[in-house]
């Protein structure tokens, strides 16, 4: 009898057969829908409290299922052209040497301390995170955070802590996040600073932790540095000129996303310019440059494959018309419970939902409208379903395989799912706890 563990099968393989189980649950539960209305807090539709009812048999078959992965490849098309368009121009510039010479710089100056990036960059994400729910923008600068983890001396599963896992951390618990606890109070109809301490207190606590968790790894997997050739010259400009092409275009998405309005469009389309000028920059001509950008974007069509593969899986279960029906089940069985037992299970039951629902702000408006109103009639205050699905959802991102952009950030690091889960469940387990104690001063 053979000891060794069991693997989990390759992302594309997982999310197929996501897809499968997600048209077999439409044979076996019963359709059923919310009533829906434009709520103009939010200009987002939301399903009315009380009018779930049930519909017509609309059960998913094997080619249903399969005309449902080119569909989502179609309705996550802007994530998809951000993979391909953003992260090509960091596959770009990393073939011009601009990455290993940074990095060699970087530990050069460290000194032996180059351990110390992971906070500093963990910070970074976090804070992104936090303002604007950064994850799918991580996935084309997977290439070039590994070329820092290698200089620094770290695995991959590091690189993936510092960068997606701490942002995701920022995204559940930051209480600035539009996407999440912006949506989320409005709502619930709560001010938006209301709950300011506690949500502050949870933030910091969750960094904290999450960076804790990933230099407690790295510090026993560190391995020796690598990059020592370049750490011993000077930067050269031409690579500062490079840089300087590739930062500028983020620091104006930064900006736009935060004042204009930008999505993922503009994101992709500033990266096109910097790709240009990094290229021309660094000697490439017009054909090199493009040569090296269209390279760039075949070696990341598997990440770009997972986001648009995990999108299918909501599509089938929305095509069922079995999501409400399971939002159903969890909120009849909440309000069965005693309230104190309720506001803490509405953590795992939001998780829960999150595995059907991987959008933040999707399940947002989904479910605040019933468990809102489940909140006022058991007796607890509004801040509680709020703070339960920022805990749930939030970081349930981190370990359920129907998200596209956690999928592809791990297949783009060459880190498999069941690796990263015995890396991150801990790590998880502590951060829950963060958010059962905001619950229970929340109360």
């Amino acid at each position: 009898m053979s000891n060794r563990p069991a693997r989990v099968p390759h992302p594309l393989v997982l999310l197929t057969g996501a897809v499968a189980v997600a048209a077999a649950l439409t044979w076996i539960l019963p359709p059923g829908q919310y009533e829906r209305r434009e709520n103009p807090a939010t200009g987002r539709t939301v399903v009315v409290a009380g009018t779930y009812h049930s519909v017509a048999p609309s059960p998913v078959g094997p080619f249903a299922a399969a005309v449902a992965i080119p569909r989502g490849f179609v309705a996550a098309a802007d994530v998809v052209g951000v993979i391909l368009f953003v992260g090509a121009a960091w596959v770009l510039i990393d073939g011009l040497g601009t990455l290993s010479a940074i990095v060699g710089a970087i530990v050069r100056r460290s000194k032996g301390r180059g351990l110390w990036m992971v906070p500093a960059v963990s910070l970074f994400f976090a804070l992104m995170g936090a303002l604007e729910n950064m994850q799918e923008e991580i996935i084309p600068l997977v290439p070039a955070l590994l070329v820092l983890g290698a200089g620094i001396g770290v695995d991959a599963v590091v690189v993936v802590s510092m960068s997606a896992g701490a942002a995701m951390v920022g995204s559940a618990f930051g209480p600035t996040n539009p996407f999440q606890a912006g949506i989320a109070m409005k709502l619930a109809e709560l001010p938006p600073l209301s709950g300011g301490g506690v949500r502050l207190s949870m933030l910091a606590a969750g960094v904290v932790i999450w960076i804790g968790w990933t230099m407690r790894y790295a510090a026993k997997t560190r391995v020796t540095q690598v990059i020592a050739a370049e750490a011993a010259s000077v930067l050269p400009a031409r690579h500062l000129l490079i840089l300087g092409a590739m930062l500028t275009p983020m620091a104006a998405y930064v900006y736009g996303a935060l004042s204009l309005g930008w999505g993922f469009n503009e994101l992709s389309g500033v990266f096109v310019v910097g790709a240009a000028v990094a290229g021309l920059v660094g000697g490439l001509g017009v054909a090199g440059t493009v040569t090296a950008y269209v390279n760039g974007m075949v070696s990341l069509l598997p990440a770009a494959i997972l986001v648009g593969l995990a999108r299918s899986v909501s599509l089938v279960l929305d095509d069922g018309k079995i999501i409400d029906t399971i939002l159903y089940l969890l909120v009849t069985a909440l309000a069965q419970m005693p309230a104190a037992a309720a506001a803490l299970v509405m953590i795992p039951f939001h998780a829960l939902i999150h595995v059907a629902v991987p959008s933040v702000s999707g399940q947002a408006v989904l479910t605040m409208p019933l468990f809102v109103p489940l909140a006022d009639v058991l007796g607890f205050s509004r801040q509680v379903p709020v703070l339960a699905y920022q805990t749930g959802a939030g970081l349930m991102e981190m370990a359920t395989p129907t998200n596209g952009a956690l999928m592809a950030i791990l297949l783009g690091a060459g880190v498999s799912f069941q690796r990263w889960l015995r890396f991150a469940f801990w790590g998880l387990v502590l951060l829950t706890l963060v958010g059962v104690l905001g619950i229970a001063v929340a109360r």
